[in-house]
Formats: C-alpha cells, structure tokens, sequence
C-alpha cells in the first residue's frame, strides 16, 4: 500500500500549566499534550500525525519556550504562517505556539543537544495577591535573601547532584553540569498585583533530572529559613554523601524559561 511521505516540523510552545497534569497524556486528566493533540486533530481535519516533546514538565508548572517535534504523515502543511494562526487560534487560552519551521528526518527533539533555563519565582513577607499563586510562590517564613544568593552560586559547575537527584538507583548518572545559577529580583514578569519584591531563581544546563530543580530551591528555601546550615548545604553538593533531601519547592513556582535547540 502506498504510504505518503512524512514531514517533519518543530513547534516553539509556551503554556501557562497551572490547571493541567504536566505535559504528557494521561487518561482522564486534562495535559497539555492532550489538548495539543486535541487541537491538531481539528486543524489538520486528520489524525496521521504524533508529536514529541523536548522534554516534559510536571503538574502545574509553566512553560515560557519549549519546543515540539510534528511528524506528519499526510501532505505537507502549504502556509506555516496560516497554520500557526489557525493552530493559535483554536488552542485554548493558557497555550500558545510561538513559531514552526520545518526539520529533517534526522532531527531528533529528544536526542538534540539543548540548553534549558529555568526559573523559580518567589516572595517573603507579607501574603500576596491571591492572583500571583499560579506563578509565585509564597513564604511564610522571612528569608535570608543574600546568603540565598551566596549558595545558589555554588551549584555552578560539574557536580555529583546525587542529592539533588529524585529517587536515584544503582545506575542512574548523577554528574552534571550547571552553567549558570544565582538569585535576582524579579522584573522578568510583573503585574501590578504582584507584591512590591519578589524574587527569581535562575539555573540553566543541558540536562536536569526530575524534580532536580525544585530539589535546588528547597535546599535554598531551608538554607534562608535556618533550618539547614552553611556546611549542611555544601555537603549536599558533594555527591559522595548521599544525603536525601524532602524538601520539593512547589511546582506553581517553577517555570522553564526557554529552550534552545542545535539542529
């Protein structure tokens, strides 16, 4: 029988994931991947297509850039710039597609050689605006904003994050490198009903484990609280000491900021 040639498309993505389950499909819950799928189905009139993701993200965290591979098995899309409007167009409100380009065969979006940055915002002091929740996260407790700042700076570099690793077994790599990691306030996003200070943690690699990030917040949070010392946090970046960490910051905080791919 014969089969029609396969083209291949990359998306730029950006979603707001405070009401869905992560990205991938999960039955009976609402996913990002599934209302883009969803989508797809109505736009292109045909479902002889799949997609796959530069890489997931858990429930409720947000999505400034990421990016989607588009395997379509079906004539070729004849206006990327219709399209990407028709798409948009039909996507519920909290996604958007922000560009498509066409691929090659070649091109594998989980294979690819990327760099990921992600934030992770947050405030202390007096209770926010209710509005802020699916963005910030708020603390209780009054932080130690500088020595944050200090210990953020220390994630730099190749490391053993064992303990920064979700449930590692025998044979999960655990070495990686952080290109870059500190503390600011926030001017990246605003509101005017976002509290007069808050604050971004920035860290951007190639490659972070599941919850890796969330791991490094907590230990920041715990560290601004009192409730880990100096020289209990710089234990943890020595792998060899295998220490379990339980503090997850929460995911509404936790946004990836950008995605960028080598084709």
């Amino acid at each position: 029988m014969f089969r029609k040639e396969r083209h291949f498309y990359i998306i730029k993505l950006q979603y707001l994931g405070f009401r869905f389950h992560g990205w991938q499909k999960q039955p009976d819950l609402p996913t990002v991947e599934r209302m883009v799928q969803r989508t797809l189905r109505f736009v292109l009139d045909h479902s002889n297509f799949k997609v796959l993701a530069a890489g997931r993200t858990d429930a409720r965290v947000s999505v400034n850039e990421t990016a989607i591979e588009l395997f379509l098995d079906d004539d070729p899309i004849v206006d990327l710039d219709v399209f990407l409007k028709e798409f948009n167009l039909n996507l519920p409100s909290d996604i958007r597609a922000l560009s498509i380009e066409p691929t090659t065969a070649d091109f594998n979006i989980i294979n690819a050689p990327k760099l990921k940055e992600y934030i992770y915002l947050f405030s202390h002091g007096e209770k926010f605006h209710p509005f802020c929740a699916p963005l910030m996260v708020y603390m209780k407790t009054e932080l130690d904003i500088e020595l944050m700042k200090k210990a953020a700076q220390l994630f730099v570099g190749e490391k053993d994050f064992w303990s920064y690793t979700y449930k590692p077994t025998t044979g999960t790599t655990t070495t990686s490198v952080v290109e870059s990691c500190y503390i600011e306030e926030n001017n990246l996003f605003t509101a005017n009903f976002f509290p007069e200070e808050s604050f971004c943690f920035r860290v951007g690699g190639k490659g972070f484990k599941r919850h890796q990030v969330r791991l490094m917040m907590g230990a920041l949070f715990d560290l601004g609280m009192g409730k880990m010392s100096w020289t209990e946090f710089e234990q943890t970046l020595d792998g060899s000491n295998q220490i379990h960490l339980s503090h997850i910051a929460p995911s509404s905080g936790l946004i990836l900021f950008r995605t960028e791919l080598t084709q």
